[in-house]
C-alpha cells in the first residue's frame, strides 16, 4: 500500500507540474532586425554603405586573358612560341565624408600566371583626405599627364617609371585648374638612398574640347631632371586625340627614354556603340620607332575582346631589327 500510494502521488504530482507549465505562454525571442545593404550614389556606381557605418565601399577588378605570338616588340626576340598570361584583379575603394573632406583608402592586388609561373603584386594601396595623398600607386610623372592612350603595348617607347612609394597633394580648382606637388622613393637603382625624394610636380587645365597638363620629376639618385607636355583634344563625340613629348636632361629615374626626347602621339575612334579603334605612335630620339593598332570590342557588356598589332623598328641603343608582334586580350570587368 505504501508503494501503491507513493506511485500515485507522484503521478498527480507530475501531472500538476505539466498542467501548470501547459498553461504558461510561449516566449518567443523577438528576431534581429535585419539592417539591408543600402546603395551609395554620392561616389559613382558601384558603391553601397557598409552596415552600420557611413562608409561607402566599392569592389571591382577584372579577369583577363593574354595569348601573344610573333616578336617582342621591345626587345625584338622571337618568341618561339605562344606567349600566356592570365591576371586577377581585385580592387577595393573605400570612401567616407570628414570635415577634411572625402577620406578615401583605395587598394588593388594583383595574382598572375605567366607561361607557367605564378606572380603576386600590390601595384596601389593608398590613403587620400582632402587633396593629400600617401601610399604605393604609379609615379605622378606618368599618371598625371596621362598614359598614352589605350594601347597594350603602350610604353615600348618608355614614358616614365610606374609603381613606387610617394606623398603628394593636388590642388583642384572650380575653372579646371588643377596642379600637383609630391614626393616618392623610387624603385630599383633608382630607390632613394638619403632622405632626400625624388620631387615630382604638374599643372593642368581641362576643358569640354580637351586638356592641357605638364609635369615635371627630379631624380634625387642622379641629380637630373626630366619634363613632359601634353594635349588631348576631343574633336567629335567618337574621335579623341592626343599628342606627348619629353625632354630630359639625362638618364634618370623620370627620363628612362632613349636619347635626349621623345614623342607619342595617337587617338581613339568610337567605330560603333561596342568597338573601338585605338592607335598609336612613338618616336624617340636615339632613332626608334614603334607603334600600335588595335580594335577594343565589347562582346557583351563586361566582356571585352582586344586584338592587337605592334611594331617595332628599334635603332641606336636598341639595335638595328625590326619587330612585329601580336596580342590578343580576353577581359571580364566587374
Amino acid at each position: 500500500m505504501n508503494i501503491k500510494s507513493l506511485l500515485l502521488g507522484s503521478a498527480a504530482a507530475l501531472v500538476a507540474v505539466t498542467g501548470a507549465r501547459a498553461a504558461d505562454a510561449v516566449v518567443v525571442a523577438e528576431p534581429e532586425p535585419v539592417e539591408y545593404v543600402k546603395v551609395c550614389d554620392a561616389y559613382g556606381a558601384g558603391f553601397y554603405y557598409i552596415p552600420g557605418t557611413e562608409t561607402c565601399l566599392k569592389v571591382s577588378g577584372y579577369v583577363r586573358f593574354d595569348v601573344k605570338a610573333g616578336t617582342d616588340p621591345y626587345t625584338g626576340i622571337d618568341y618561339g612560341t605562344f606567349k600566356v598570361r592570365s591576371r586577377a584583379s581585385l580592387r577595393f575603394d573605400a570612401r567616407s565624408e570628414t570635415e577634411l573632406g572625402t577620406l578615401r583608402s583605395y587598394a588593388e592586388a594583383r595574382i598572375q600566371f605567366t607561361d607557367g609561373e605564378n606572380a603576386t603584386s600590390l601595384p596601389n594601396a593608398f590613403i587620400e583626405l582632402g587633396g593629400f595623398r600617401v601610399g604605393v600607386t604609379d609615379s605622378q610623372f606618368v599618371s598625371w599627364t596621362g598614359y598614352v592612350g589605350d594601347i597594350i603595348h603602350d610604353d615600348v617607347i618608355s614614358y616614365g617609371p610606374f609603381e613606387t612609394n610617394q606623398i603628394n597633394y593636388t590642388f583642384t580648382g572650380g575653372n579646371g585648374f588643377s596642379a600637383l606637388i609630391g614626393v616618392e622613393q623610387g624603385t630599383g637603382d633608382f630607390v632613394i638612398d638619403d632622405y632626400m625624394p625624388h620631387i615630382v610636380a604638374g599643372a593642368k587645365f581641362e576643358q569640354g574640347w580637351g586638356s592641357v597638363s605638364a609635369v615635371g620629376g627630379y631624380d634625387a639618385v642622379t641629380e637630373e631632371w626630366a619634363g613632359k607636355v601634353r594635349l588631348d583634344v576631343k574633336a567629335t563625340d567618337a574621335i579623341s586625340l592626343f599628342v606627348l613629348g619629353g625632354y630630359k636632361s639625362e638618364d634618370s629615374y623620370y627620363g628612362n627614354w632613349f636619347g635626349d626626347w621623345a614623342v607619342w602621339g595617337g587617338g581613339s575612334f568610337k567605330a560603333s556603340e561596342t568597338a573601338t579603334i585605338n592607335a598609336q605612335a612613338a618616336y624617340e630620339d636615339d632613332g626608334t620607332i614603334a607603334a600600335a593598332l588595335n580594335v577594343a570590342y565589347e562582346l557583351v557588356p563586361g566582356f571585352t575582346i582586344t586584338p592587337e598589332i605592334a611594331y617595332t623598328a628599334f635603332s641606336g641603343e636598341r639595335g638595328d631589327d625590326d619587330a612585329f608582334g601580336g596580342i590578343v586580350r580576353f577581359q571580364r570587368n566587374f
